[in-house]
């Protein structure tokens, strides 16, 4: 099986180079185009190069692997999910009752070999997974707190305090990410992906890897033709894209 990109996510050094190490030797046809040194670059990484497989390790700072791989279930094709554990972890049970894969660390050539070739099974088929894995992560993640911490920006000498709710939508904007509100904007050095960790995802949707919207601001969504999607929103002339990655978002009833 060629072409098959992967995503490796782990943010210690020396596991996440021995799982690169061991993947090569079992599976040297693999592409792994990113090894992400946490949760919070494995999703920006995931959306950059969309593989189809990804490994990620549970515990791991700003998001777990669990809530990583919630984000990607969510998607109108999710990857391929391994994830990775340690001993004593409280979800071990939970992996062996259900359809998704697990190693434990320190990763072992013979169980990983396992995991490869179901994976390329399910790759093979054609297999969908978000419905399995969905389940799974409703069973081990807490509903998500959402999180009111104002948005700190500077504008001259004035550091202004935006509560979440007035936020319109995020834009990356080079090294800054662009916040407009109601009332007006500003910039901030908070990347989006960083932000994304610490704000709600039912009220804050993801539209494309540099744009976040809040869900009450759209009026509506367009889809232009098979590809191409924009929203526009409620009282703005702004027309936002939408990626083929979040367009399931928006499916009417």
């Amino acid at each position: 099986m060629k072409n098959i990109k992967a995503l490796i996510a782990d943010d210690e050094e020396g596991p996440r180079e021995q799982l690169r190490a061991a993947l090569k030797r079992l599976w040297p046809e693999l592409d792994i185009v990113a090894a992400s040194e946490n949760g919070v670059d494995a999703w920006d990484d995931y959306l950059e190069h969309e593989p189809a497989l990804c490994f990620l390790d549970i515990r791991m700072p700003g998001l777990s692997g669990l809530e990583v791989a919630r984000r990607m279930s969510e998607l109108a094709a999710p990857p391929q999910v391994v994830f990775v554990s340690a001993y004593g972890d409280h979800a071990l049970s939970a992996f062996e009752a259900g359809a998704v894969d697990y190693c434990l660390k320190p990763v072992e050539d013979a169980r990983l070999a396992q995991a490869v070739q179901r994976v390329q099974a399910r790759l093979s088929a054609a297999a969908p997974q978000a419905g399995d894995l969905q389940k799974l992560l409703q069973q081990l993640l807490p509903p998500a707190k959402p999180v009111s911490r104002p948005i700190q920006a500077s504008l001259g000498r004035e550091i202004k305090l935006i509560a979440p709710e007035e936020v319109i939508y995020f834009e990356s904007d080079n090294r800054y990410t662009r916040v407009v509100y109601q009332g007006g904007e500003a910039l901030i050095r908070t990347p989006l992906k960083e932000l994304l960790a610490g704000l709600d995802a039912d009220a804050f949707w993801q539209l494309h890897r540099s744009v976040l919207v809040n869900s009450r601001c759209i009026a509506s969504a367009v889809r232009v033709d098979e590809n191409a999607m924009h929203v526009t929103l409620k009282g703005r002339e702004e027309k936002l894209p939408v990626s083929r990655q979040f367009q399931g978002l928006f499916k009417g009833q």
